[in-house]
């Protein structure tokens, strides 16, 4: 089991930043990937990107290239989403989740997942 906790989300003005973080324990030694997701009321959660747990090789979807940057602290067992110049249509809840088997970068299976944080933007 791997349990994961998102930290760092609240209101935020448009045009500012923030950092989420993901804390991993248990058997976080496990992961190959760590994914990130987002969840507007009503619509279906959508991938942000995720990054390979050992070398860092990130992907992003198209939409968020610009604005999002995924990193990790493998030795602190801790992900991170760094999203700059926010916009009110990135007001959803964010969620890290987590691979213990090999899976595509790409791909919105998961095997872990945190709680959550709500990030609301006002404009």
């Amino acid at each position: 089991q791997v349990q994961l906790v998102e930290y760092g989300g609240g209101l935020v003005q448009a045009g500012d930043s923030l950092k989420l973080d993901c804390a991993a324990s248990g058997r976080a030694f496990s992961t190959q990937t760590m994914g990130w997701f987002r969840q507007v009321p009503g619509k279906e959660r959508e991938l942000i990107g995720a990054i390979r747990w050992s070398g860092g090789r990130t992907y992003y979807v198209d939409s968020v290239k610009d604005r999002f940057t995924i990193s990790r602290d493998n030795f602190k067992n801790r992900g991170y989403l760094q999203i700059d110049s926010l916009k009110p249509d990135d007001t959803a809840v964010y969620y890290c989740a987590v691979n213990i088997v090999f899976r595509r970068l790409e791909s919105d299976e998961y095997d872990y997942w945190g709680q959550g944080t709500q990030v609301t933007v006002s404009s």
